[in-house]
């Protein structure tokens, strides 16, 4: 027998998915050179052994990179990313992270049971989509990691897919397959009792023994910080949110988190304690000290703020910085042309295109307006401003300009298009007005076309790692079922459970499937196992009645089994998402999501012989 090039071809497939999961796994090298080597493997075997008849071969094996999950999945990170370059989120967030420090549980349980509850109505891609720049937010203003929320939240949306007929694209696939074999439709909430059962299990595991095995894993790159005060400047402006705030107490309640120092409102000005007369008007010129993650939460909280920041600066020049916005840190050098002189004699932001947004000065309270200051030597100026302006301030000898803390800071004043963009391309997907791969790949163009995102900026939300994954698993796929590995191991589940009857059969072909699904995609699988199952399980069947029951408890099993796509990243397209913004390896999503299949097994093992009357 292993001299048939079949079987000979069928154990090679096998032994290089088996590889490549094995090096996914312990990450002996990165998951590009794996996936890419993986791709390169297959494209030999089947180059020098081809499968006599067959037409199978390159185009086959790469297909994948061409396939519309892939271009949707990177179109929507494409989107997301304009998302948070513009801030976006900023607002919903701040209502949900106050809520979560009153509340932290009612809040986040709130949250992911709408997550739960859209996703068994609809495609359950975009809910994940809407809710992961919430959610990373969130994680970043209550000091907790993305990691801890971003697999829980792809889990929860495939928890739901199981309770409804449409709560999956696979579900749809696969009750296909019974009308076609058998004639049979499942209703709407067919798999509602079952599934129920599961996603409330996987619910409470998530709850409990997952939480523990999350890990905490920080982003690329944390802004650094410190308790350092500067002296900042905010205008008034007609936008501004706190117009007519009144003082409680002696200060500015809504403005926890700087300390105003001073109101100056034309000649006359303003110091604390404050009362009734210094309610905030229109050109109003606050001078506050604050932290420089102060400040940079007030740029992006609310446009109006922001307009305010930059027209305080200086009176020269009212333009607005363009391009990628970023803060960082300069110091005045010794010798330095401006010591001695203040912002306006010197023309900072004429001559460089760059703001001041504070001044810093050790041991030393300053309580005047910030362009009046006379600059001396060692102070630490904190600068806003386009990146290319900021870099250009290199060539300055008068300062010394701290590129390392350069930081990212949303241009909160696009917030408003990003928004439109993105609730079209969520409402587009949702509806089925589109298919989600067209409303994606809209959705990316338009956050580029209406300045969200200059080009640079989207190509590097693209994620390298998730493309050549989706191409890996592909290739798989295609390997296993064009060397008829994939149909030697479903044949042989079933042989091996007809000893021992119908109920057997569902249990194994639920082991197989739930392990199967997440090597070859739950869409893949569920289509492969489903006409297997059906005409398996009516082996069984001694009457017409009892022949319908089977077939429809056989995809029930596969359409349940195909959803626990929790153990690997290449699984399912929202554990894909969830990857980045997680700063997730292959080995946490084994690690959480493998002991979860398990206990999905066994809740099924113990209730379907029950209810299918088995």
């Amino acid at each position: 027998m292993l001299n048939d090039p079949q079987i000979i071809r069928m154990i090679l497939v096998l032994a290089i998915v088996v590889g490549i999961v094995v090096l996914f796994a312990f990450e002996l090298f990165s998951i590009e050179l794996v996936s890419a080597g993986g791709i390169a493997l297959f494209l030999l075997l089947f180059h020098l052994w081809p499968v006599p008849g067959s037409t199978f071969g390159v185009e086959n094996l790469l297909a994948g990179f061409a396939n519309p999950a892939l271009i949707a999945i990177l179109a929507l990170l494409v989107v997301g990313q304009g998302m948070f370059h513009t801030g976006a989120m900023e607002g919903p967030s701040r209502v949900l992270a106050a809520s979560y420090d009153r509340h932290p549980t009612l809040t986040m349980g709130a949250l992911f049971g709408f997550v739960m509850l859209i996703s068994a109505f609809i495609n359950n891609t975009p809910v994940v989509v809407m809710f992961i720049p919430v959610l990373v937010t969130i994680a970043a203003r209550v000091g907790t990691s993305a990691s801890q929320v971003m697999i829980p939240l792809s889990y929860v949306s495939i928890l739901a897919g199981m309770t409804t007929l449409i709560g999956s694209s696979t579900n749809i696939l696969v009750a296909d397959v019974l009308k076609h074999e058998n004639g049979i439709s499942l209703g709407f909430f067919s798999l509602a009792p079952i599934g129920l059962v599961l996603a409330l299990v996987g619910v409470v595991y998530l709850l409990t023994i997952g939480m523990r095995l999350l890990p905490r894993r920080e982003g690329e790159k944390k802004e650094r910080s410190s308790g350092r005060q500067y002296i900042a400047q905010v205008e008034i402006t007609p936008e501004n949110p706190h117009l007519g705030e009144v003082p409680m107490a002696g200060m500015f309640p809504q403005l926890q988190t700087v300390t105003v120092r001073m109101v100056q409102r034309g000649g006359q000005v303003f110091y604390p304690p404050y009362d009734e007369e210094a309610t905030l008007r229109e050109g109003d010129i606050l001078t506050v000290a604050a932290t420089r993650k102060s400040l940079s939460d007030l740029l992006i909280s609310d446009p109006g703020i922001l307009s305010g920041m930059l027209r305080s600066d200086a009176t020269v020049d009212d333009t607005d910085p363009e391009g990628a916005l970023a803060i960082t840190e300069a110091v005045v050098a010794p010798g330095s042309r401006y010591v001695g002189r203040t912002l306006d004699q010197i023309g900072f932001r004429a001559s460089t295109g760059c703001i001041v947004l504070g001044i810093q000065r050790r041991s030393h309270m300053i309580r005047q307006k910030l362009s009046t200051i006379r600059l001396q030597a060692g102070d630490d100026l904190l600068l806003f401003g386009s990146r290319k302006g900021l870099r250009a301030l290199r060539h300055d000898r008068s300062l010394l300009v701290l590129l390392w803390s350069m930081a990212d800071v949303p241009d909160i004043r696009l917030a408003g298009r990003a928004r439109l963009v993105f609730g079209a391309v969520i409402l587009a997907a949702a509806t089925g007005l589109l298919p989600i791969v067209i409303a994606a790949l809209a959705g990316a163009v338009a956050m580029v076309a209406v300045g969200c995102l200059n080009l640079r900026q989207a190509v590097r939300a693209l994620d390298l790692r998730i493309f050549l994954l989706i191409g890996a698993a592909f290739a798989m796929g295609a390997s296993l079922q064009e060397s008829g590995a994939a149909e030697m191991m479903a044949n042989a589940a079933v042989s091996a459970a007809m000893p021992y009857g119908p109920a057997a059969l569902l249990i194994g072909l639920f082991g197989l499937v739930a392990v199967l699904t997440n090597i070859l995609s739950n869409a893949a699988t569920a289509v492969l196992f489903a006409p297997i199952a059906v005409n398996a399980a009516i082996k069984f069947a001694e009457t017409p009645e009892m022949e319908n029951k089977l077939a429809v408890a056989a995809v029930m099993t596969v359409i349940y089994a195909a959803n626990c796509s929790f153990a690997t990243p290449i699984a399912y397209q929202t554990n894909l998402l969830v990857m980045g913004p997680g700063h997730y390896k292959f080995m946490d999503y084994l690690r959480v999501g493998g002991p979860l299949v398990v206990i999905l097994w066994l809740v099924f093992a113990f209730i379907a012989p029950y209810y299918f009357g088995l």
